[in-house]
């Protein structure tokens, strides 16, 4: 209590200058708190950032300007190279980790030669103070400095300094509407701030002075020599050595114009569309792949008709990543639909989904590789398929209906698995089929009666080299692999060797599988009125899906997909790294056998009488199904006919035996393929004739179904110059019901009874077919010449 009495009476007794020399500090403190509370420091939006996409190794794609225009992507001081902090702090504020803002000393030095030369000798500001002023521009008058001393010290009393050099590495001007040292590094140098070397350190240290009279594209002398004054500082405080110093200045500043990479610009604007919370969005996309295809993408479609566009997946099959995406190989030409984004529209995938009917079959022993399947005329309905190439070819293996593309064969083993059950398959696994309006899985969709997407159709394909797990294609590092199950490891293993084995293609593409001296399987597709061509490729490593055709759906006559796609996914297969030598293990569980035709057995297992034809095929667990059943009949109806013989080798029935009569075993082809068999393993000639005091009903080949009105191998010629082609009238014996007629493959009418049908074929080979509705089929080729 003394004390405080003592000095209230002090206080009391004092003079009034003392009282105020007292409470100023108190006062200024203040007024200063005030201040600050009223005049906050305008910090920009922290969100507010230009965006940049980069590829694996952090080098960028595209960029992405902020809401004002302007170029700025977020650093910090410890993602900067040191040997630019060091250029920087050296040159700009040697005392910046010293100083609470502002630097007396430097201020009076920067007056008294501002006075002594009548103009601007050396700066005086700090560090803190040009970030004052980038935060809150001024006039240079003496309230506008003012007013950016008491800013800087502002700052000092917010933030530490290394927040405050954040700043300036974030807001220093770098020319036109470029701002911080990693855009000025990404947009000049093409690089991150991160990897400078001492000369471009120098360079970025020294641009903000005078960001327009020293940019490196427009003057690079200029910028040269202010680098090299930059440099030279650096080693007068020995902050660099001397050799450093002399070789960092025997670097040129490129006079490079100044140009925004454009590299998967429709990935980039989709990414950063759907990516809110990064401003540098790394992804899984190789640079230099991505450039070198864009570049010959564009430079190879510039020979495609107008309006033309092409689309490229490439995918890494060991986890999916997206390796290369172009959308369309001219981005911005509004002339080629530039803008739009073709590897996820949807299209008609033509062929392109046969592989996977194929495994999905094998996995369900409805086939082997060798399966005998039936590339002839048939009748579903109302649904008449037709080869993409002219004609039937009859009995074809599975393996060779696949690698040819063949039609008939796909919609008959598509019959037997399911329509729906494919597209649930297909679903599951990744690929999102879209019908029509109201439509369902049906036949036609294995000819491409559905839409796909390119990406998606790539990432699935990849499950052939993938022991048949696939999943949706990565396109960000940090995106998990979601494995879907397509098919068993030896469906895949099988398909794949289906379509590497095919030895059709282009000469250059056989040289290619030579030179590479690896697996690829490949397969082509080409939708109805040749609207989109489509090449698919596999290979151990990668998995490569090229779609080419025009946006707006208009035909594209005669660029279908081994002539439109397949030279572009042979320029990529061979431009990819590490994609020689490379081989799929074979399951153990597969070995290959030989089989017999019509049956399908192993050889092994089937009596020599029954085994009319031998193939090799890849069999799973020695698993070998039988034939698929012909048309009309049920599934896996027997293939072999039995009967009882008498001496004279007429059929009878068992109450006719006798000690002479013998059992006999026939093994049958299916009867749509009768016109294409030797005679001898025709039905009418394997089967004998019923004895007429002993008949039996069982198994009549009944009246084979003939063509009258022409023959085969007939030739026709016109019957004078300039005289019409002729016209042929046709007609059929035999057979049950309506005819159903074919001109190579295309459906051409119907007939009754003994109707005609009248053809007019062109020049050139013709093969004429009619089918009845009890399956059987009977064939003709024709040549038809011209004398003009």
């Amino acid at each position: 209590m003394k004390l405080l009495a003592t000095i209230r009476r002090a206080w009391q007794s004092s003079s009034r200058r003392v009282r105020a020399l007292l409470l100023a500090p108190a006062a200024l403190t203040a007024v200063l708190l005030l201040l600050d509370f009223a005049f906050p420091p305008p910090l920009p939006e922290t969100q507010d950032f230009a965006r940049v996409v980069a590829d694996r190794y952090g080098k960028p794609l595209r960029f992405f300007a902020d809401s004002r225009g302007v170029w700025r992507y977020p650093i910090s001081r410890e993602n900067v190279s040191p040997r630019f902090i060091e250029a920087l702090l050296t040159y700009e504020d040697r005392h910046f980790y010293r100083h609470p803002g502002v630097n007396p000393l430097a201020l009076l030095r920067a007056s008294v030669q501002y006075l002594r030369n009548g103009r601007v000798v050396s700066g005086g500001s700090t560090l803190t103070m040009q970030v004052a002023r980038l935060l809150d521009p001024h006039r240079k008058t003496l309230p506008g400095k003012t007013k950016q001393i008491l800013r800087a010290l502002q700052l000092e009393w917010h933030f530490s300094k290394n927040e405050i050099l954040d700043l300036y590495l974030n807001l220093a001007p770098y020319g036109g509407n470029i701002e911080g040292v990693e855009a000025a590094s990404r947009l000049y140098l093409r690089k991150s701030a991160s990897d400078l070397t001492h000369a471009e350190a120098a360079l970025l240290a020294v641009l903000p002075q005078a960001p327009s009279r020293l940019r490196p594209d427009r003057h690079p002398l200029k910028a040269q020599n202010a680098r090299d004054k930059v440099l030279d500082r650096l080693q007068s405080f020995t902050v660099w050595s001397a050799e450093d110093v002399k070789r960092a200045q025997l670097e040129q500043v490129y006079a490079e114009r100044l140009e925004f990479p454009q590299n998967a610009p429709h990935l980039a604007r989709r990414l950063v569309n759907t990516i809110s919370d990064q401003e540098v969005i790394r992804t899984t996309i190789d640079g230099n792949i991505q450039r070198g295809l864009e570049d010959f993408l564009r430079d190879h479609m510039d020979s495609y008709p107008a309006k033309t566009s092409a689309a490229v997946v490439v995918l890494e099959n060991s986890d999916l990543s997206v390796r290369a995406y172009v959308g369309a190989s001219h981005f911005g030409n509004g002339r080629r639909y530039g803008y739009v984004d073709m590897a996820r529209a949807v299209r008609s995938p033509g062929s392109t989904l046969k592989p996977f009917l194929y495994g999905l079959a094998i996995d369900e022993d409805l086939i082997h590789s060798a399966s005998l399947l039936s590339d002839a005329p048939r009748i579903h309905g109302d649904y008449r398929p037709e080869n993409f190439h002219r004609g039937f070819a009859g009995p074809v293996t599975a393996t060779a209906a696949l690698q040819k593309s063949l039609n008939v064969p796909a919609v008959q083993l598509l019959e037997h698995y399911g329509p729906g059950r494919l597209a649930a398959a297909l679903e599951n696994a990744g690929l999102a089929l879209e019908f029509p309006s109201g439509g369902r899985p049906n036949l036609a969709m294995i000819l491409g009666g559905v839409g796909a997407r390119l990406d998606q159709l790539t990432g699935i394909y990849a499950a052939l080299a993938r022991g048949g797990q696939t999943a949706a294609p990565r396109y960000l590092p940090e995106e998990p692999v979601r494995e879907r199950h397509l098919m068993s490891s030896e469906a895949a293993w099988i398909t794949f060797e289906m379509l590497a084995s095919n030895r059709g293609g282009s000469r250059r593409w056989r040289n290619l599988v030579r030179q590479n001296k690896a697996d690829i399987a490949w397969k082509t597709g080409t939708s109805y009125g040749y609207r989109d061509a489509w090449a698919i490729g596999v290979t151990p490593g990668y998995t490569v899906g090229i779609w080419v055709g025009r946006p707006d759906g208009t035909p594209l006559p005669g660029y279908y997909g081994s002539i439109s796609a397949t030279p572009l996914l042979n320029a990529v297969i061979a431009a990819l790294p590490d994609n020689k030598q490379q081989h799929l293990k074979k399951p153990d569980s597969v070995t290959q056998e030989t089989i017999c035709w019509p049956l399908g057995g192993q050889k092994t297992l089937t009596q020599t009488s029954h085994c009319h034809l031998q193939h090799n095929a890849w069999l799973i667990q020695g698993r070998t199904p039988r034939t698929l059943s012909p048309q009309g009949e049920p599934l896996r109806a027997a293939q072999t006919f039995s009967f009882f013989a008498n001496r004279q080798g007429m059929r009878v029935k068992p109450s006719c035996m006798d000690s002479t009569t013998e059992r006999h075993s026939l093994a049958l082809w299916p009867k749509e393929l009768e016109s294409w068999l030797p005679a001898n393993q025709t039905r009418a000639q394997q089967i004998p004739p019923t004895a007429p005091e002993c008949y039996t009903p069982t198994a009549t080949t009944g009246t084979p179904l003939k063509i009258i009105g022409a023959g085969d191998g007939n030739q026709y010629r016109p019957t004078g110059k300039n005289a019409p082609l002729p016209r042929l009238t046709l007609s059929a014996i035999g057979g049950q019901g309506k005819r159903y007629w074919f001109l190579n493959g295309e459906p051409k009418g119907e007939t009754l009874g003994n109707e005609n049908l009248a053809l007019l074929p062109g020049s050139g080979k013709h093969q004429i077919a009619v089918l009845d509705v009890s399956g059987n089929v009977d064939r003709i080729v024709i040549f038809v010449g011209s004398d003009n």
